[in-house]
């Protein structure tokens, strides 16, 4: 019985864990059992984070979209900077081989093009939430407190707001570019209060994005 008033007790914070370190633990994944891989988990994640999506809805009620004026300046800010910036700061670890379908199936292969919707997709409508509620919800509240959820989502606090923006920036490879992203995104979360407007943000970053690497063939931000 004690065991699962504690499960219980702990459902704000797993909810908020559990599918981000899942869904990154498939991350880790891409690639290991040969290139095509690589392709083949991203599918299977973005799959399991819709099924994650739904099941955390009930429980996190700031998990909602919306929209606003600034989700998407910031949104489109961020995508321009992302991209501007990557040539004049160094990185600090190398890159895995660039995400580019085209090279296991075929130049002109319709499983290609399927690989790589299911990516803008899976980046666009998958991502945003589960990272959002991560970062935004639970690090940067927990950071301030243990007992996150007694942390106001509007309540600027300098060392958790700098201390999220880092580590969100230290899990990309363009860190320099993930920690203005990061701290942009809180700064939604902040000003509304819910983290709609920074999945919206987001999502219009990633899908920009992934619009730009289709189009340029600049499959290293992929």
């Amino acid at each position: 019985m004690n065991a699962l008033i504690k499960k219980v007790t702990d459902l704000p914070m797993l909810i908020r864990i559990v599918p981000f370190l899942v869904f990154l633990g498939l991350t880790t994944c891409q690639g290991k059992w040969g290139l095509a891989s690589a392709f083949w988990f991203y599918l299977g994640k973005t799959l399991l984070g819709v099924w994650f999506i739904w099941l955390m809805r009930p429980f996190v009620p700031e998990m909602r979209w919306s929209m606003s004026w600034e989700a998407v300046a910031v949104g489109v800010a961020i995508c321009v900077i992302w991209v501007g910036l990557d040539p004049y700061y160094w990185h600090m670890k190398s890159q895995d081989a660039p995400w580019n379908p085209f090279v296991p199936f075929g130049e002109h292969s319709a499983l290609a093009w399927f690989m790589v919707a299911v990516r803008v997709l899976g980046s666009t409508l998958v991502v945003p939430p589960l990272e959002e509620v991560f970062y935004r919800s639970f690090i940067y509240r927990y950071i301030a407190n243990q007992n996150f959820l007694t942390v106001p989502l509007n309540k600027f606090l300098p060392v958790p707001f700098i201390a999220t923006a880092v580590i969100f920036g230290a899990s990309h490879y363009q860190w320099l570019a993930g920690i203005l992203c990061g701290a942009a995104y809180q700064w939604l979360a902040i000003r509304r209060n819910h983290l709609g407007d920074a999945m919206t943000a987001h999502a219009i970053t990633n899908f920009l994005l992934g619009i730009w690497v289709v189009w340029k063939g600049a499959w290293i931000f992929w």
